[in-house]
């Protein structure tokens, strides 16, 4: 399985959502809260700019935020990436 890796803020609700997507799916991640500031441009390099909560990781592809998440799984491509 792939190292999941999400990047987050206690209050961001999109953050909230892809957590709960990923428990759903019964996947593992690691969460990063960005409150220090190296953390949130280590992210930001890491998201190719973006700046925005969450940021989602899976192995090393940049999924992006949680509609990026979302859409993706809709489509049916999160599944093979979480899976066992």
């Amino acid at each position: 399985m792939a190292t999941i890796e999400i990047y987050t803020t206690p209050t961001c609700p999109y953050c909230h959502a892809a957590k709960a997507l990923l428990e759903e799916k019964g996947a593992a991640f690691t969460e990063i809260a960005v409150f220090d500031p190296a953390l949130r441009q280590t992210m930001t390099q890491r998201a190719n700019g973006r700046r925005t909560i969450p940021q989602i990781f899976i192995g090393s592809a940049h999924i992006g935020g949680y509609n990026d998440m979302a859409a993706l799984d809709r489509s049916s491509g999160l599944d093979p990436l979480v899976a066992p």
